[in-house]
This record gives structure tokens, C-alpha cells and sequence, in this order.
């Protein structure tokens, strides 16, 4: 059942920002992800399953996906949305620093992120989680917003439960 968003936008300057708490059914989209990843051990299947449950569970967000890590590099993987950019130098942008400090990243507004990467102009906030294997950074998970504020702490601890259950299947 895909989520429904408890959503008040205000306008400020055109931006939309998130006034209230969305409703993301976390459980529903733990049960899918253990559902579908269970036995599966082809990682790019995982990603664009994983994607895809999360696009649909998910209210106010713009993109999901992944990038996988690539000699210095994060490359485009499996993902929801619109067309990405393709490559992310470690350490630049959201997705670049969650990778270099293999540490969940949470913007409120992308525009103010030291070094931020407009794949999107649309998006406003992103929180992106680093997937791990045998305690290295191989993947992130990148999630964006066109709300500014999208996301907070409680986001980044459900979502960590679903990158633990790919983590699994490394």
C-alpha cells in the first residue's frame, strides 16, 4: 500500500518546503524489501528492486537510486526518477561525501551543501545512505526531494533497516 503524506506546503520564494511529518509506511517497505531480496544474491537486481519499492513507498520525493562505487569514482546504478548524472567524483556533492565518510547524509536544502551536484534543479533536499560491504563503502542509496526539509533522522534510521537488509545478501 503505497504511503500517504500528512503534507502542508508553504511557499517561500517559489521553494516548497515540508511543514509537517509524511506518513511512510517503513514497515510495509521493510516486509517488501526482505520479500523480494530474500535469497537473491545478483546486486543489481537488488538495486533496481529496492529502488523501485522505495519510489513507491515514499511520498514527496523525485529520485531514488543508487550509485555504486567505482575505483575513486560513484557510477550511476539501478534508480527512479529522471535521467542522473552519471558519475560523482568520492568526497564531491551529497552522494560523493556519504561515500568518503561512509556515513548517512541528511540536507535540508541541497542549494546551501558545500559543493552540491545539481543532477536535478528540482530537487531541494536529499539524505543519502552509505551501503557496505565487509565494512567498505561500495554503494550509496540517494534519495532527493523537491521539498526543502524532506527528511530527517528517523528517515535515515528506517531507511538504514532497508540497507540492511541488502547488506544481507553481499
Amino acid at each position: 500500500m503505497p504511503a500517504t503524506p500528512l503534507l502542508n506546503l508553504g511557499y517561500m520564494s517559489g521553494t516548497m518546503h515540508a511543514t509537517t511529518q509524511f506518513n511512510t509506511d517503513y514497515h510495509s517497505m521493510l516486509l517488501q524489501s526482505k520479500g523480494l531480496l530474500d535469497g537473491e544474491t545478483d546486486f543489481i537486481a537488488n538495486l533496481a528492486n529496492l529502488s523501485a519499492i522505495i519510489w513507491m513507498n515514499m511520498p514527496a520525493i523525485n529520485w531514488c537510486g543508487f550509485y555504486i562505487k567505482k575505483q575513486q569514482q560513484l557510477v550511476l546504478g539501478p534508480f527512479q526518477g529522471k535521467p542522473a548524472c552519471i558519475r560523482i567524483e568520492m568526497g564531491k556533492g551529497v552522494c560523493g561525501t556519504a561515500a568518503a565518510k561512509a556515513s548517512t547524509q541528511i540536507v535540508d536544502d541541497v542549494h546551501q551543501f558545500p559543493g552540491h551536484i545539481a543532477c536535478d534543479s528540482a530537487s531541494n533536499s536529499e539524505i543519502v545512505l552509505p551501503i557496505l560491504q565487509n565494512g567498505d563503502v561500495i554503494a550509496v542509496l540517494d534519495i532527493d526531494s523537491p521539498l526543502l526539509q524532506r527528511f530527517n533522522q528517523q528517515d535515515g534510521l528506517e531507511l538504514q533497516k532497508v540497507v540492511n537488509v541488502l547488506q544481507q545478501t553481499l
